[in-house]
Parts: structure tokens; C-alpha cells; sequence
């Protein structure tokens, strides 16, 4: 199993990581996923930049929207981690135990059509190219 750096335990580089996702998220806990990353703190650094970026910046795709999306692709990719992690996320941002079982569902959906477009190598209409 990975070292999980404890704030305590962080070199100042981390700490700074560590208190920006704090500042940023409004909370005092760091979870896993950034302490086991802080082993590699460019890694780190890099990492919470594109995910601050991504999932906090003002855009048109609301919060729990993106919520919902980074859940579907992490089932999808079979990301447990990720998972547990969005679907606590999109709870706290409004998203219902029907809406998880909806998500999932249209997540079962497009993987079975997605592999039946791949298998049967069916080309794109023409209404459809450019949209």
C-alpha cells in the first residue's frame, strides 16, 4: 500500500497543496487520494491544479453536474477510489439515490451501445458528423 503523507509529516511544498485544497473545498480534511500523491509532489501539485481547474471553476456545466460526470466515467473506468469519492461529492451537492440509479443506468446504456458501434464498426451519418 502507498504512503499516505499526513499534513503533519508534509514538507512545505505539500503543505502549501494541502492548505489550498482545504481553503478551496472549505474543509480541514485532506483525503486519501492527495496524501498518496503527495509522495510525489510535482505530481501532486499538477494534479490539484487540473482538478481545481476543472471542478470548481465558473462554467456552464453546474457543480453536481460535473459530479455526475466524473462518477460516470470513473465507473466506467472502474475507478473504486473515484467512485466513492464523487458519489459522497454529488451527495453533498444534491444528487438523490433515484438520480445515482438514473446516472447508472444511462452509464450501462452507452457502454453496451458504445461496444456494439466498435464491434459492428458502424460509420457515422452524415447528420451527425459535425454536431
Amino acid at each position: 500500500m502507498t504512503n499516505l503523507i499526513e499534513y503533519e509529516d508534509a514538507s512545505d511544498e505539500v503543505r502549501a497543496v494541502y492548505d489550498d485544497i482545504r481553503a478551496t473545498r472549505q474543509t480541514e480534511y485532506i483525503n486519501n487520494f492527495w496524501k498518496a500523491i503527495a509522495n510525489h509532489p510535482p505530481t501532486l501539485q499538477r494534479t490539484w491544479q487540473a482538478v481545481k481547474e476543472v471542478m470548481t471553476s465558473p462554467g456552464e456545466i453546474d457543480p453536481l453536474m460535473r459530479e455526475l460526470i466524473y462518477i460516470a466515467v470513473s465507473v466506467t473506468n472502474s475507478c473504486d477510489y473515484c467512485i466513492a469519492s464523487h458519489s459522497a461529492s454529488g451527495r453533498a451537492k444534491g444528487m438523490s439515490d433515484t438520480m445515482f440509479g438514473e446516472l447508472l443506468a444511462i452509464v450501462a446504456t452507452a457502454n453496451m451501445t458504445n461496444r456494439l458501434a466498435d464491434g459492428y464498426k458502424i460509420p457515422v451519418d452524415e447528420q451527425f458528423k459535425n454536431h
